[in-house]
């Protein structure tokens, strides 16, 4: 093999180093946290609307790396809806703000979100917002990044490490209620109310809704507000309040419970995601400086020059041992990752099903909170059909 192939197939092999090797980024000393906006003037309370925040979708249906546990992602899915209600009503200028099992239930505004990455040190959610109406609220990616001394006692007590994340969400919530009018604001009202009913009874209501060609949903009319199946379904949305109420407590335990070993974890990740990323720049320094090393050699060791081809042979066995040490910081990095998932599991351990108690009966919550609540819609839907008995539907207006 001549020089100038092995000079060849060396830069290629430099260069694929070079390419795979990535970017590395700092930690971040300090970070902005926007307070979370108010309402400029007092919203009537007909134009506050109730807003709900559906349990976060984990993100787990995609590939993720190796610095992700699923059992800490689920248990990050109930906690940081939490968190971003607790901002949103800080804003004083919503209804009911609720934490809400899924994203299927009748509200005024809903609010999903995805949890893209969560490591410690950086929290990146997509978050999609909509009311009942179909209007789209917000349908963006929000990204923070936990500064160095988030986790020192006394910031731990105070503040979310990922506030600013919670409260530009809030922020942008408020400015899109802001935007609409007293009839935007009325219309999804009556219209939640409306899609309400005919979940529970489609045949009478169903008829009472129309969907336009651009997929918005409108009242084609409205029943008599002394309809009996009306003041049946009221009812039965009070108790789904009272249930979801329920909810709030134990999503408030939940948080309470997990704060504690939650912090430790994400101060733990937060210290071993930073000291993953340096052995990693290490590794890769030392893998391309070896490579680079080995390259050298094989030129001078081509070399018609005696004291060459002995120093390019020295020069290829140092670039093959710093290659070798950088394989082995990839190993001591994969350590780190162990221990992650270590800390995972042990969160996982703090983190257990509780029990709530309704008027006449005991409800454990040992299930995922979906499957609880659709067995709750199903109680309800039951009662109303006992309620509604022999009641006939409402006559239809032509």
């Amino acid at each position: 093999m001549t020089t100038a192939i092995q000079l060849r197939r060396g830069g290629l092999l430099l260069a694929l180093f070079l390419t795979l090797s990535g970017c590395v980024s700092g930690t971040v000393k300090s970070t902005s946290i926007p307070s979370v906006q108010s309402s400029p003037e007092e919203i009537p309370e007909h134009r506050l609307l109730d807003l709900g925040i559906a349990i976060f979708d984990p993100g787990l249906d995609e590939e993720y790396d190796e610095i992700v546990f699923p059992e800490v992602r689920m248990a990050e899915s109930r906690y940081m809806p939490f968190v971003l209600m607790e901002a949103v009503q800080n804003s004083a200028a919503w209804g009911a703000v609720r934490v809400i099992p899924n994203g299927d239930q009748a509200v005024d505004v809903t609010v999903e979100a995805t949890i893209v990455h969560s490591d410690g040190e950086k929290l990146t959610l997509q978050v999609a917002a909509h009311d009942t109406t179909g209007r789209v609220w917000l349908d963006e990616d929000y990204t923070g990044l936990a500064s160095k001394y988030s986790y020192e006692q006394g910031s731990r007590s105070r503040m979310d490490p990922f506030q600013a994340v919670y409260n530009r969400i809030a922020n942008d919530l408020l400015q899109k209620q802001l935007a609409l009018g007293n009839v935007a604001t009325s219309e999804i009202r009556l219209v939640t109310e409306m899609a309400f009913a005919r979940n529970f009874s489609p045949d009478a209501f169903s008829e009472y809704l129309t969907t336009t060609k651009k997929g918005r949903t409108t009242v084609a009319r409205l029943p008599a507000e002394d309809d009996p199946m009306l003041e049946r379904v009221r009812k039965i949305r009070e108790r789904d309040y009272l249930f979801i109420d329920t909810l709030q407590e134990h999503y408030a335990s939940f948080n309470s419970q997990m704060l504690a070993p939650y912090q430790e974890w994400r101060k733990q990740s937060y210290g071993e995601v930073i000291a993953l990323r340096e052995l990693r720049k290490t590794a890769r320094d030392q893998l391309i400086g070896g490579v680079a090393s080995v390259i050298a050699g094989i030129a001078a060791a081509s070399s018609g020059n005696r004291s060459a081809r002995a120093a390019g042979n020295v020069a290829i066995a140092g670039g093959g041992y710093m290659v070798k040490s950088g394989l082995d910081k990839r190993t001591e990095a994969e350590i780190h990752v162990e221990a992650l998932e270590e800390l995972g599991t042990s969160l996982q351990a703090e983190v257990t099903p509780q029990v709530i108690q309704l008027e006449d009966r005991t409800i454990t919550l040992s299930g995922s909170v979906n499957d609880q609540y659709d067995q709750w819609r199903e109680l309800l839907k039951s009662i109303y059909d006992a309620e509604i008995g022999d009641l006939e539907t409402p006559a239809r207006k032509s």
